[in-house]
């Protein structure tokens, strides 16, 4: 296992190749990572299916966490690009290793193919048919789910965003202890089943979700209202400018909060900032990741 130290270290060259690789590459990344998460998400939906029947409501969101981290598990042992992890590039910016420059293209190509990525899941989803599944009620745990996130405030939504990606990027900064495939998939699994469980938002996961919830919502015909007993007009709050201003905004900017300030920042604070002197610092700002 690697040290604190040790992976702190890991986690700050793995942002500077992040930021400082080709484009069409972290793009082709991200749309595999979006894919990722969004299948996680699918895994998620399932387990969920009959779970309002349950008296223990908590070990069903527990089972939702555990089996949505098949997600964050592709993602990190495939070596995709998630949004939500690619805010721990501030660390190479702290260090002065990367640009600003640098840091906000690796972010804006990260985030429009994570998009593209769920979409295409959406799709796929959508027209493979799978929220007809359980005569429907697949369907309704996408729009009752849906529906939930954009009940939150903007500081609600903005809080939940940092909590999560706060817990995202632990799973991520812990993954770089292990040496094995087993020792990154309980590094993971945990601290992303805690955040789905709680309901914390996740940005690249909603974009998935809520679109899938929309399609549903304009597409269903009258068959799938009356076989879930749902009606269209208690839906009415799910439409795409709700879910872009309402949600996937301010739970952004909360990620990048939770994630790059929260983790990236106060572990390069910890362990670069205060334990090399100023010395290193600045030979560090002129050498490649070690």
């Amino acid at each position: 296992m690697l040290s604190p130290a040790q992976m702190a270290q890991a986690a700050e060259d793995a942002a500077y190749a992040k930021a400082t690789g080709k484009p069409l590459k972290s793009f082709l990344l991200g749309l595999t990572a979006g894919g990722y998460i969004a299948l996680g998400f699918v895994f998620y939906v399932t387990s969920q299916v009959g779970a309002a029947n349950l008296a223990w409501w908590g070990g069903a969101r527990v089972l939702g966490g555990i089996v949505f981290a098949t997600g964050l598990v592709l993602v990190v042992l495939t070596g995709a690009e998630l949004f939500t992890s690619s805010t721990l590039t501030l660390t190479a910016r702290a260090s002065g290793r990367i640009t600003w420059g640098q840091l906000f293209i690796n972010w804006g190509v990260v985030y429009v193919a994570n998009f593209l990525g769920a979409m295409t899941m959406v799709f796929l989803v959508f027209l493979g048919g799978t929220w007809h599944n359980a005569k429907g009620a697949w369907g309704a745990v996408v729009l009752n789910t849906s529906l939930a996130k954009l009940h939150h405030d903007f500081l609600e939504a903005f809080t939940l965003g940092v909590l999560c990606n706060l817990m995202v990027c632990l799973a991520v900064w812990a993954g770089y202890s292990g040496r094995t495939t087993t020792d990154k998939i309980l590094a993971v699994t945990m601290p992303v089943a805690l955040f789905v469980s709680s309901g914390f938002e996740h940005s690249v996961a909603n974009m998935f979700m809520l679109p899938l919830g929309l399609l549903i919502k304009d597409s269903a015909g009258a068959d799938f209202w009356s076989g879930t007993g749902l009606a269209k007009g208690d839906f009415a709050d799910l439409t795409w400018a709700d879910f872009l201003l309402h949600n996937l905004a301010p739970v952004t900017l909360g990620n990048i909060v939770g994630g790059g300030v929260m983790i990236g920042i106060l572990y390069w604070t910890i362990f670069y900032y205060i334990e090399r002197p100023g010395k290193q610092l600045k030979a560090a700002k002129r050498r490649g990741p070690r």
